[in-house]
This record gives structure tokens, C-alpha cells and sequence, in this order.
């Protein structure tokens, strides 16, 4: 058993722990070393307390890809102040019901959402400090400027600060399928859950405490450079960036609002990236595009590319490992409130099927009873997973029941995703049960389609939903985003996709959309597909 963690404590300690010249974060021509990152998250912590914030208190980062990020989500762990991400393509009423919902009493915001501060903040009485990141736009003069809580103080640890294993950072995920929710995780369980300065993926295992935590920072002959490519307001972005931090490491953050593969290709190849954090093919396809398109670079510093949230197909995979035969490529089947579900590891000698894990340490499957699925029943059930867990969702007692359930003495996380269990054990993701299609009595998992549709050589993405049908009850759609200079016909498309799918699983009717408009962090929004969808169709 090892001995409990604070996330301030941590960063406390690597302050002596890791060269004070190391980079700690690269935002294009901008880099802060360690000796900086850490003197300003120190001032920013004091400054926020000092200027009326309680430990205890929730501080909400309304905030692109930035080191402003990191550093100030630094510095709420040292101030005991509650981490709140924000997605910055909320409009008014959803910025208003998250920052309100969460009991936010700072926000941290980029001048560039000045506009939409200024329309929102009088409505909302509990934020009682507005810090403005400067990014070269015309932003508020009545606000405190960040630069100015990061830059004045002595720098020194906050050496009055008794942290404790339970603070906690917020999550808010879900907006898709709801109004969102702030996943409650205690220091302690994430940074367990995450390792505790291991790596269960690749079988390192944790630390038993600080000191030996240190000692490996210490020793670590190849530091983390990591680049997370997905917003660090993501669960998955925000994750890799804490644990690049975590191990003493450098967090690189690119500079283009949307993502674009050659310039993080670029970074790599300047900075001699080892990870690299993505959401599926969303990232990796683009990245693969753009290899294959005669790059020059060098992409043999990667060690490692992750993925969490999405299917990422093989032969995207395959095409990364053409350009980096030593890579390992890390599948994790994760979600914010249920971290260590299940993964999978590709590299150039072992190959993998799409959707398919290995069944985590801690996880088991139940059928809606909640009996337990058994291997090779060929039964479908629930995963779930034990052990390290969030503390539940903020304000929410009923979501809280409905996800977090004990059985026969143990508590899981029941995230909704149904699984298949093979007789070796490994799971077969099916979808998420909000999203299953009930055609003709039949379920249909849409991510199952999507894939197999996918395997086309015209189609880079595709979305599929149900419709309401008077026969099927719902019918399966299909809408389908072709690659630039490629044609298809939904005949042909509906044809190929019976080489790959049961009948009663073919989509009844595929539409073609330019743009998914998948989020930044590569997740699919079915409501607007389904919306467009009815639309066309109609």
C-alpha cells in the first residue's frame, strides 16, 4: 500500500527534486524553466489567498492550450484551490450554468474571451476574482492581470500550507448528453490511478512514497518531453500535462487554435518529443497524412503516442509505425470518471483489433442485474472498475448513485459502456449504452458501424445515430466525411459495408457532411449529427 498524495506536496518537493534549468513548458517561442515555473506558481497561489480565495474554494481555467494553464492549475494545488475546466466554445447560458454549477470564486480566462466575460460576470456574484491572461488581444481593463499575480512575490513555497489527500480537482464532462458534470477526484486516488509516478500501462509500478518518487525524478536519464495535442480543458489533454509535470518533465503546448499536424510534427522534430497525447484517429490521421506527405523531419524521438476516449483504427496505427518502427502506441479505455477500464499496446510486432482491450486489474463486467458476466459467455454487460475512484459528481447525489454502485462490498464506476468478454479475458468495446440503437429489437452499437464504415479508402470519419422509424423503430444512419479528392455514392458505401457488417446492422441511409464538427478534443457530438441528420432527411 502506498502512503497517501497531495498534488501541491508533489510540486513542492520537485522544486528540488528536478533542475532548476530544465524547460517546464514550450508555447511556441515562449519557455519557462522549472526555477521560473515554480517561483510564479508560488506567487500565483499566495496572490490568489492573499487577495481573498479559501482553501477549499473552486477555480475555474477558461483557457486555450497555454503554460498559463498549467501553471496556474500548479498553483491551485498548492493554494488547496479546486481545478474547473472550462470549454471555451461554451456559449453565455452554458458558461453561466458551469461556472455557477461548479461555486467558482476565481476564473482565469484568456483576454481573447473578454467579450464573453464581460456579458457573463455580473450574473454571476460568486466569482469574486477575474484574472486575464494577456494573448495579444484588446481584453478588460477592470480585472486582475494574471502577469501580475504570477510575476510579484518572493517566489518562496507557501511553507504555511498543510495539504491534505482529499483536496480535489474537478472534471466537468458530459455536455453531449446533458448539462454537464464536475467529476469529483481527490488528489490522492487520481494521482494513484495515474500511477502514483509509475506506469501501469507499461508495467512500472508505483511509488511506495515521496521519497522514492523523487528519487526516480532524480535518476531518470531521459526526462518526459510531452506534447498533448488534445485541449488541455479535456480530460485527456489535462491528464498527460499533469503527469509530464508530475515526473519532473516538460509539457510542450502548440500555438494554432485547431489542431495541425505539421506544426506539432514540427515540434516534435525541435524539441525531441518522447509522448505524444491524442484522441483517436481525430489526431492520429492527420498526423499520418502528413508523414506520408514526403516529411523531412525527424519523428524517431517519439517513444510513445496515447490515446483515451475514442477508437483509433489499426491501419492509422500501421501508418504511424511506418514512420517509427520503435514506437509503442498505448490504446487506454478511459473515461473521467472511470481511469484503468481496460488498453491495448500496438507496436511493429504485435498487432491489435480495433476495439478490443485488455481487461483491467481492477475491472469486472456486470449485466444490467448486476450479476457478473462471465468470459466466453457471449453475454454483453457494463464495465466497471474498482479501486482508485473519483468521489462522485459535485451536486449530484443522483447521477452519483447511478454511476457509482457497490457490489457484494466494493464500489465501482459504471461509466455506461458495454462491453463483450472474450474467453481469454480481453474486452470487445461495443458503445456506450446511451448511444445504442434499438433496431427492429435488435441493439446496435454505433461505434461498431462507424469502424467498419471507416475501413473505407474514401471515408476519414464517420458518425452514426438512430432515427425515429415508424418500421425499425429506429433506423440506422450513417454520416460520412470523404476524404479531400475522393468520390463515393451511398450505394457503394452501403455495398462495402456488407463485406464488414450483419445485415440488420447496415445503415438504412448514409449522408455525406464536410466537417463531423467532432470537438476540439476529437469526441463525437451525435446530438448535432443526429440534428443534422433529421434535417436532410425530412
Amino acid at each position: 500500500m502506498t502512503s497517501s498524495w497531495n498534488l501541491g506536496d508533489i510540486f513542492d518537493a520537485l522544486a528540488e527534486a528536478v533542475p532548476r534549468d530544465r524547460t517546464a513548458l514550450i508555447h511556441g517561442d515562449r519557455e519557462v524553466s522549472w526555477q521560473q515555473f515554480t517561483a510564479r506558481s508560488n506567487n500565483l497561489a499566495r496572490n490568489l489567498l492573499d487577495n481573498g480565495a479559501k482553501i477549499g474554494d473552486k477555480i475555474a481555467f477558461y483557457l486555450r492550450n497555454c503554460p498559463e494553464y498549467t501553471e496556474g492549475m500548479v498553483a491551485g494545488f498548492k493554494a488547496r484551490l479546486s481545478h474547473v475546466n472550462v470549454n471555451y466554445r461554451y456559449i453565455e447560458n452554458e458558461l453561466i450554468y458551469l461556472l455557477d454549477n461548479s461555486d467558482a470564486t476565481v476564473c482565469i480566462f484568456s483576454a481573447e474571451f473578454a467579450e464573453q466575460v464581460s456579458k457573463i460576470r455580473d450574473k454571476l456574484p460568486k466569482v469574486k476574482q477575474w484574472v486575464q491572461v494577456e494573448d495579444g488581444t484588446l481584453g478588460l481593463k477592470d480585472v486582475i492581470a494574471y502577469e501580475d499575480f504570477a510575476s510579484k512575490g518572493n517566489g518562496q513555497a507557501l511553507s504555511d500550507m498543510n495539504r491534505e489527500p482529499s483536496d480535489q480537482l474537478f472534471i466537468y464532462t458530459g455536455g453531449t448528453t446533458g448539462l454537464p458534470k464536475g467529476v469529483m477526484w481527490s488528489h490522492d486516488a487520481l494521482w494513484n490511478v495515474l500511477g502514483a509516478g509509475g506506469n501501469p500501462r507499461m508495467g512500472i509500478p508505483p511509488c511506495e512514497d515521496l521519497t522514492e518518487h523523487l528519487g526516480r525524478v532524480t535518476n531518470n536519464p531521459m526526462p518526459t518531453v510531452a506534447l498533448p495535442l488534445p485541449p488541455l480543458m479535456h480530460g485527456t489533454g489535462l491528464l498527460s500535462a499533469l503527469m509530464a509535470m508530475g515526473s519532473g518533465g516538460t509539457c510542450i503546448t502548440l500555438t494554432s487554435r485547431n489542431f495541425e499536424a505539421n506544426l506539432a510534427l514540427a515540434e516534435i522534430d525541435k524539441h525531441k518529443v518522447t509522448t505524444v497525447s491524442i484522441v483517436g484517429d481525430a489526431f492520429a490521421r492527420p498526423l499520418v497524412e502528413a508523414l506520408d506527405n514526403n516529411y523531412l523531419g525527424d519523428f524517431s524521438s517519439v517513444l510513445a503516442i496515447t490515446s483515451s476516449g475514442v477508437m483509433w483504427t489499426r491501419e492509422v496505427k500501421e501508418g504511424l509505425l511506418r514512420h517509427n518502427e520503435n514506437l509503442i502506441l498505448l490504446d487506454g479505455f478511459s473515461s473521467s470518471e472511470a481511469i484503468g477500464l481496460g488498453s491495448s499496446i500496438m507496436t511493429k510486432d504485435e498487432s491489435i483489433d480495433v476495439a478490443k482491450f485488455t481487461l483491467g486489474p481492477a475491472c469486472k463486467v456486470f449485466k444490467d442485474d448486476g450479476t457478473e458476466v462471465i468470459a466466453g459467455s457471449g453475454e454483453k454487460g457494463m464495465v466497471a472498475v474498482s479501486g482508485f475512484l473519483p468521489d462522485g459528481y459535485y451536486k449530484d447525489q443522483a447521477k452519483t448513485d447511478s454511476t457509482f454502485k457497490v457490489f457484494d462490498g466494493t464500489r465501482y464506476s459504471i461509466p455506461g459502456d458495454y462491453v463483450e468478454v472474450l474467453a481469454d479475458g480481453s474486452l470487445v468495446l461495443l458503445g456506450r449504452g446511451s448511444n445504442c440503437i434499438n433496431t427492429a429489437g435488435e441493439k446496435v452499437f454505433p461505434e461498431e458501424v462507424e469502424e467498419a464504415l471507416k475501413r473505407h479508402e474514401s471515408i476519414s470519419d464517420c458518425l452514426v445515430v438512430g432515427l425515429a422509424d415508424e418500421k425499425w423503430g429506429q433506423s440506422i444512419t450513417a454520416v460520412v466525411e470523404v476524404l479531400e479528392g475522393h468520390t463515393m455514392s451511398e450505394a457503394e458505401l452501403r455495398q462495402f459495408s456488407r463485406e464488414h457488417l450483419a445485415a440488420y446492422k447496415i445503415p438504412k441511409r448514409i449522408l455525406i457532411k464536410d466537417d463531423l464538427e467532432r470537438a476540439a478534443n476529437g469526441k463525437a457530438n451525435y446530438k448535432l449529427i443526429k440534428e443534422f441528420a433529421e434535417a436532410a432527411l425530412s
